[in-house]
Formats: structure tokens, sequence, C-alpha cells
């Protein structure tokens, strides 16, 4: 018996502390007002072997 009141008593302080409500929405992160949506690095990939050529 009171193995099922602790475990009421632990899902009790479990699920109010799970409780969405009462954190804030959480805002997805915006990009800094400087941003130009440039990337940095501008070099074109480079292979590193080339294919033979087939003849």
């Amino acid at each position: 018996m009171l193995r099922i009141v602790l475990f009421a008593a632990v899902t009790l302080v479990l699920s109010a502390c799970a409780d969405s409500s009462t954190q804030p929405k959480h805002q997805p992160p915006q990009d800094p007002p400087d941003y130009k949506g440039v990337p940095t690095d501008t070099r074109p990939p480079v292979m590193l072997i080339a294919p033979d050529k087939s003849e």
C-alpha cells in the first residue's frame, strides 16, 4: 500500500514539473540585423582525386 502512495506522489510531482503551460513559449532564434545570408566560403569545391578519362 505504501508503494502505491509513494508512486502516486512521485507521479504527481513529475507531472507538475512537466507542465508546459507554466513555462514561457519558446521562440525560434532570430538572425542578427546585419546578416545578409551570404556564405563566407566562396571557394568552389575541389576534387582531391580526379576521375580517369575513359576513351
